[in-house]
């Protein structure tokens, strides 16, 4: 996470330094979206947070290494699946906690699957989907992609297994 923080500061102070050495002010219109955009999730941020290091210390690792733990095998990764695809919100929401559920003893290949779920069926987005592309578009991408989690946990646990 340090070299990715790293990259993020160079980037950043690049940026500002060519919005400042233009002249039109954009370094401070660059800085006014950003706490915008930071004001509108920081709320859900240090929510998903708290979710996260509440997961580590309520949820008895016994539970959690008999659903989504290396003994889970193919049910936790289903569950991971599914538990993605349910999730609702961006990033900033399913990422910690995944980093939560890691750090409580879930599988790398039963969270890998969560993501991807998360990712791939979003079924927060389908009305929004199904409104814009249509019922059978819909349809075709779900039935195209459905194996895609599942497949990815299993890949996971197979090649990355401990």
């Amino acid at each position: 996470m340090f070299a990715s923080t790293v990259v993020f500061a160079v980037l950043s102070a690049v940026l500002l330094y060519v919005g400042y050495s233009r002249g039109k002010g954009e370094h401070i219109a660059g800085l006014k979206a950003a706490f915008t955009i930071l004001w509108q999730i920081l709320p859900m941020l240090i929510l998903a947070f708290i979710v996260a290091g509440m997961i580590q210390v309520l949820i008895p690792r016994e539970l959690i290494a008999r659903w989504i733990g290396e003994e889970s095998g193919i049910r936790g990764i289903l569950v991971g699946s599914l538990a993605g695809g349910m999730t609702p919100g961006g990033p900033y929401v399913s990422l910690p906690l995944v980093a939560g559920f890691l750090s409580a003893g879930a599988s790398l290949g039963t969270m890998v699957s969560y993501v991807t779920g998360w990712s791939v069926y979003a079924v927060a987005r389908l009305p929004l989907e199904v409104g814009i592309l249509g019922w059978r578009f819909t349809l075709v991408r779900l039935a195209c992609t459905f194996f895609v989690p599942p497949l990815a946990g299993f890949l996971a646990h197979v090649i990355f297994r401990k």
